[in-house]
């Protein structure tokens, strides 16, 4: 016969594997879409002719639409991660961290359609795709 504190205690255990399997997925970011522009970077839509706000590193990127915000998504820095590309074995692995220093659809050297997420620098884009290819699927993140 069904015991009531059976069913109590199978509750808790499923509460808990539910619980565990939600922190050990290690996705939490966006996906979305990401190409990469050449120079010349300036004037930025952020920035202007300032190029003392761009990183040293060179790992900078324009905002596509969905994450441009009225400007406010200036100075803002993302984790990306490349997820995916139409050929087999584009992606390196590994995660960077960029700053997005301009807008997409008015960069100076434009390398997106209007459905691309973030316009990567050559020197970011390289760091976790193989350059060859022109667009790569992302995960993004704030941080």
């Amino acid at each position: 016969m069904f015991k009531p504190q059976q069913s109590l205690s199978i509750q808790w255990k499923l509460i808990l594997l539910f619980s565990l399997t939600h922190l050990l997925h290690s996705s939490h970011g966006d996906v979305g879409t990401a190409s990469y522009y050449d120079p010349p970077f300036f004037p930025t839509a952020c920035y202007g002719d300032d190029s003392s706000q761009l990183p040293d590193n060179n790992m900078f990127g324009a905002a596509g639409e969905g994450i441009w915000d009225n400007e406010a998504s200036c100075g803002r820095e993302y984790l990306v991660s490349c997820l995916s590309a139409a050929k087999k074995g584009t992606c390196k692995g590994g995660s960077i961290k960029i700053k997005i220093v301009d807008r997409a659809a008015t960069a100076v050297s434009k390398g997106s359609s209007p459905r691309t997420t973030i316009v990567l620098s050559p020197t970011a884009f390289a760091s976790i795709a193989n350059p060859s290819a022109s667009r790569i699927n992302i995960e993004y993140q704030q941080v």
